[in-house]
């Protein structure tokens, strides 16, 4: 009868600590303690799963994860690019169909759905966490002592970078090592230069990247070349955001990603996120706008019950809501409000959005229009390619698109 007992004691605490491991990789590096406090509530009503969130460097992270997954392993779990990025993954089969799995997922914006979708099966993939929307940061504390405005016109911007430079300020904090940099410059200012008008030609292939109105954007960044660093193609992302932080540079072309983890960097910075200025006094001022990225469940998961468990967690607007208050990024969920002003002023700015063109509609061919267009304007930036010479670089890549109708 004792050794009755002591079995059953046995396989009874067996089954009550019996867990189901997890793991969950991401390109956000500096976002650990934030998911870390999100897979705790999860843990905590599921008990027999635990989660292991193990991030890689961005730049890094495509590869990785590609690498992994074509040789049958990865992780259970994923951080997702959407648009183009997504596409790859799902083509290749990596990916868990999640189309109708969950209820919460008719809370999501159409647009952010999309972003996670497949266009030839039409299948979703993944849940959306995110939009990001890119501007223009300044440093409140130093335009205040040095009597400057939030520019909101081109020669706004030129006169206040001046005046920094004049007083012993880095102007901009951005340089271009990281290429995806210039990519990310150009979605700040590009749309208040180019316009929406040429947004809609080029997507719908009335016109190519050799437009004068493109030109003439690849143009205008070269302007800030001596409000950039001293030697700012040696400057990469890591350096930039430091040199906002510390206070050293009083501007960081960027994008909303940056709120959370500019205030842990420096919880008495003092800033401020608004769109770039327009060539024209009292044009309407633009934004980018995009779908971050998405989770995913890895189609051969050995775990996948307790994957697409924590998948539907994603999704709900308990996980929403803390995301966005933790991290300060706009959800694509209906319903969660930001208690962060600042993100509550980013919501509002992205009424009037243009999409961060690339990313949203030039990434699904190789090679992509971030890639060409990186490579140009890091020459451009340079000097190492004329204003038109960088554009014809991006038309001639993107040939095959490009067929005038």
């Amino acid at each position: 009868m004792k050794k009755l007992l002591l079995i059953t004691s046995f396989l009874f605490v067996s089954s009550a600590v019996a867990q189901t491991t997890l793991s969950l990789w991401s390109w956000r590096t500096e976002d650990r303690a934030a998911y870390e406090q999100l897979i705790k509530d999860f843990e905590r009503k599921n008990p027999d799963i635990k989660v292991n969130f193990i991030p890689y460097e961005a730049t890094s992270y495509n590869t990785v994860l590609s690498t992994a997954l074509a040789g049958g392993k990865g992780p259970d779990l994923m951080m997702v690019r959407a648009y183009g990025g997504l596409e790859q993954l799902a083509k290749a089969g990596y990916l868990e169909p999640i189309t109708n799995k969950f209820p919460d997922l008719k809370n999501f914006s159409a647009e952010s759905l999309a972003a996670q979708t497949l266009r030839a099966d039409k299948q979703l993939y993944a849940v959306p966490f995110a939009t990001q929307t890119l501007g223009l940061f300044y440093n409140k504390s130093l335009f205040d002592k040095l009597k400057l405005q939030a520019p909101r016109t081109w020669n706004d911007l030129t006169n206040a970078g001046e005046k920094l430079k004049a007083a012993g300020y880095i102007p901009f904090a951005n340089g271009t090592k990281d290429a995806w940099q210039g990519e990310i410059m150009m979605g700040v200012f590009g749309p208040n230069i180019y316009g929406q008008d040429f947004y809609q030609d080029i997507v719908n292939a009335r016109t190519d990247f050799e437009d004068p109105r493109f030109v003439n954007a690849i143009r205008k960044l070269q302007e800030l070349k001596p409000l950039m660093p001293q030697g700012f193609t040696a400057v990469d992302y890591t350096t930039a955001q430091q040199l906002f932080t510390s206070e050293r540079a009083a501007m960081f072309a960027g994008g909303s990603f940056e709120i959370a983890n500019f205030r842990k960097q420096n919880p008495n910075l003092k800033f401020a996120f608004v769109p770039a200025p327009t060539l024209k006094s009292g044009d309407p001022r633009m934004v980018s706008l995009f779908g971050d990225g998405g989770y995913a469940v890895n189609a051969k998961s050995p775990n996948k019950k307790a994957a697409l468990k924590f998948l539907e967690y994603t999704a709900s607007r308990q996980f929403g809501q803390k995301f966005t208050d933790l991290l300060a990024n706009v959800s694509p969920m209906q319903g969660v409000v930001p208690s962060d002003p600042m993100v509550r002023q980013v919501m509002q700015y992205n009424k009037s959005a243009s999409p961060y063109i690339m990313l949203v509609n030039f990434r699904y061919n190789d090679p992509t229009g971030s890639t060409l267009l990186q490579q140009a304007l890091q020459k451009a930036f340079a000097g190492d390619m004329t204003p038109e010479q960088a554009a014809r670089h991006v038309t001639q890549g993107m040939s095959g698109y490009f067929k005038k109708k």
